[in-house]
Order: structure tokens, then C-alpha cells, then sequence
């Protein structure tokens, strides 16, 4: 097949949050251009931001994602904390980081089983998909439920959940509210390891990522809702540090501006997590991962279906775990008393590290926020895998390059919406 010139073209990508295209320009057998087209519009939150009161950042920055509100909740109320110098109680601590596994739990199932596992068996959709294994898309709606029961229960309901508040949550359940749960998580463990072995058996393009890799990590645990940042090439930092080390710029062809760390791409995220912290799992997480063919690390993008696989099984050991330890705090919160500073903070949203800063006026008042999230991260390392794959299967009629291109993007889950905050305006005054 002649490859002197051919471009590739989705209009609008399926089986992702948001709107996007992917756009492939192919000249003399090389890849001349390979673009993640994020055309939605910006979001603007970090304006709206502004001017409002230090305690209104977790409701409104919940707002920026439907699947995983937690995340931006947690971050930002880390950085606020931060910011105004308060330390939670750990039985707080533990409460927040139990809320997130219900968000791991339920948007990792949704990727799984709705968005990512029809590119593997053939199917265009979940929906095709469930025509011929009903009984695996009900396998993957029960692990959804059952980690929305534990967002409705801590977080008072499964989208943006209205029980968090900056330093700590409004009200925190009892032993006896949280004995349902232990029922409906043993069952969920059940699919989760059965979702682990059959992701296993699909056929994986054998592709290694070359980019660095970024991730929260803590001493003896799998980093969640907090931590110190680390990557593959041995750099350790803070959160305060994240912006001496991150740095965005603007790109023509997407509202999400790209990001590089220490001048050079990278990829945070499933992929990211388990190389950096695989040793920290659970010791089912673990095994789970060793007899699905998993190293300790794991460099194959389309594999992160597995990993994901491998997070829900950790996430729910976790939140069992919690929940058995479990003693009500004599607070649901602490006070966070407004001060003059900047905060930040950072989590592991299911995509990837979410980082937040604030800088506060003494009347509690934000000055400014910044907020980078993952995907928004992930792009350049995305459209640098997208060039890689295409050149790769050269070989490939136009439309099977295509379908490839596109599942090489649905590997990285990409939350578009999240991603786009800038857009650039020039000004004419007459």
C-alpha cells in the first residue's frame, strides 16, 4: 500500500467524556502530525473561582467532572487546607480516603465494561456488546453500583456529593451505617477479580510506552487521596513543588493546554500508579495482577484495561478495610479558618494525579486557582503513542488504521470536559 499521503480523521471520538477528534497526517511513510483534537469548550472554572469564598471550591470544582467529582473535591480541599495551615483528624482522613475508593471503584467499572472492553471483543458499544454477554456488562453495572453505594453513602450521593466540606465532611456515618456495605463490597471483590481474569484473556497490541511516569505514592500504602509525588526516573517532590516541575502551554489545535515535566512528556495514571507503587497493593490486588501476567510494572497502554481491573480490586480491599476498623471521630470536621496563603494539593483521580493551588486574601477570599488535570497532562504522551501506533501499522487499510488510532486514545480514558480550561481570545476594539 502507498503511503505518500493519507490522513486519518475522526470527527468525533466515541466511548470518551467530552468532545474531541483525533486528526493523523501521513507523508512518505512517517507520521508528519498526530493531534488529540480537544474542540469542546473551555470551562473557565479558575475564573469562577475567583472572589469566592475559601469553602465554596470542593462544591464548585465537583462540577467540573460527573465521574469523578471526588477527585476535585479532595484537592481542593488538600490545597485549601494547605493554604490555611489545618491538619485533619485521622479518622477524617480515613473517611475521605474510603469516599474516593468509591470513586475508583465506580468509574474504573465504567471504563472497563462500557467504554474500553467493546475495542477488544469486536463490538462498536456496550450496548452490542451486552446483546451477546449480557451477563459481563451486568457483571460491570453491579461493580458500578456497588461503588456508587459507597459514594451515596459517605459522600450523600453518587454525583457530586454534597456531604464533603473543606477539612473534613458535615456528617460521618456509624458502624452500623456502614455495615451494609461490607455485603454489597464482598460481592463486588468477587466480580472484581473475575473482571481481572477475563480482561486477561484479550489480545494486546504489543506496545511499550517510552514517555516518564508521574504518580502520588506513600510510604506503606497505595497512594489515593494524598502523597508525595514521584516518577519513574527518580525525581521525588511535593505538591508545593508540582509547579517548579509542571509546566503548561498552549497548543493551537485543543482548549487544553499541554503539560511537560521538566521540559519532557509524560503520562500519569493507571499505568503510572501501579509501576511506581504495584509493591503497595493489597495482597490480592497483587496476586490478581501476577496471575493476569502483570509484572511489577507495566508499560503496555493497552493493557491499562487490566490494571484499572487490578486498581478496583485494591480499592475495594481498602474500603473493607477501613470499614472494619471503623470508630466514628468525636468531629465530622475541622475548623479551617481563613488566612492569607497559597495551598496545594494533590489526589489520584481515577485518570491520573489532579493537582490544585490557592492563593487566599486574609478574608478567606481566592485570589486565584489554578487546577491541572490529568488528561490535560496526558495529551502530549497520548499524541506522542498515536504517532508511534500509526507508523507502526502503516500496513493497515485506512479504516482499520483509523479504528486503531482511535482505541489507542480510549486506552487513556480521557476526560475531555475535565481538560478543557483555556482558550484564547484576542481582543478588537473599534
Amino acid at each position: 500500500m502507498s503511503h505518500r499521503s493519507r490522513q486519518l480523521k475522526v470527527s468525533s471520538l466515541a466511548r470518551v467524556e467530552g468532545e474531541g477528534a483525533l486528526r493523523v497526517q501521513i507523508a512518505d511513510g512517517r507520521v508528519e502530525r498526530a493531534e488529540l483534537n480537544i474542540y469542546e469548550p473551555p470551562r473557565f472554572f479558575e475564573a469562577f473561582l475567583r472572589g469566592r469564598a475559601h469553602t465554596e471550591p470542593p462544591d464548585i470544582t465537583a462540577r467540573i467532572c460527573g465521574i469523578c467529582p471526588v477527585a476535585y473535591q479532595t484537592s481542593a480541599c488538600d490545597a485549601i487546607e494547605d493554604a490555611c495551615g489545618v491538619t485533619l483528624d485521622p479518622g477524617i482522613a480515613e473517611a475521605r480516603r474510603l469516599l474516593y475508593c468509591g470513586e475508583w471503584i465506580s468509574s474504573h467499572a465504567l471504563h472497563i465494561y462500557l467504554l474500553h472492553a467493546p475495542d477488544f471483543l469486536g463490538h462498536p458499544d456496550a450496548i452490542s456488546l451486552a446483546t451477546r454477554h449480557r451477563d459481563v456488562v451486568e457483571r460491570g453495572l453491579a461493580l458500578k453500583k456497588a461503588g456508587n453505594t459507597l459514594l451515596e453513602t459517605i459522600g450523600g450521593r453518587a454525583i457530586h456529593p454534597v456531604n464533603v466540606r473543606v477539612g473534613g465532611f458535615y456528617s460521618l456515618p456509624t458502624r452500623a451505617d456502614l455495615r451494609p456495605l461490607d455485603e454489597t463490597l464482598r460481592r463486588a471483590l468477587d466480580d472484581a477479580l473475575a473482571t481481572v481474569r477475563w480482561t486477561a484473556g484479550f489480545e494486546f497490541p504489543d506496545v511499550e510506552l517510552d514517555h516518564d511516569l508521574l504518580a502520588a505514592s506513600e510510604p506503606g500504602r497505595y497512594a489515593i487521596a494524598d502523597g508525595s509525588l514521584h516518577t519513574a526516573s527518580g525525581l521525588a517532590f511535593t505538591p508545593q513543588e508540582f509547579p517548579d516541575h509542571v509546566v503548561e502551554t498552549h497548543v493551537p489545535h485543543s482548549t487544553a493546554l499541554h503539560a511537560s515535566l521538566d521540559g519532557h512528556r509524560y503520562l500519569t495514571g493507571p499505568l503510572a500508579r501501579y509501576t511506581l507503587n504495584s509493591a503497595q497493593l493489597s495482597e490480592t490486588a497483587r496476586q490478581a495482577a501476577a496471575e493476569a501476567g502483570l509484572g511489577p510494572a507495566c508499560r503496555n497502554p493497552f493493557r491499562s484495561i487490566l490494571v484499572r481491573g487490578v486498581e478496583i480490586v485494591h480499592a475495594i480491599e481498602e474500603a473493607l478495610r477501613i470499614i472494619e476498623a471503623w470508630e466514628r471521630p468525636p468531629r465530622a470536621f475541622v475548623e479551617v479558618p481563613p488566612r492569607a496563603g497559597t495551598g496545594h494539593g494533590i489526589s489520584e483521580a481515577p485518570r491520573g494525579t489532579l493537582y490544585h493551588r490557592y492563593e487566599l486574601g486574609a478574608d478567606g477570599l481566592v485570589r486565584t486557582a489554578t487546577i491541572v488535570p490529568p488528561t490535560s497532562q496526558n495529551q502530549a504522551a497520548i499524541e506522542a503513542d498515536l504517532r508511534r501506533v500509526v507508523e507502526d501499522h502503516l500496513d493497515l487499510g485506512d479504516a482499520e488504521l483509523t479504528t486503531l488510532a482511535e482505541r489507542t486514545i480510549r486506552n487513556y480514558d480521557p476526560c475531555i470536559s475535565c481538560a478543557a480550561h483555556f482558550l484564547d481570545i484576542t481582543w478588537e476594539r473599534r
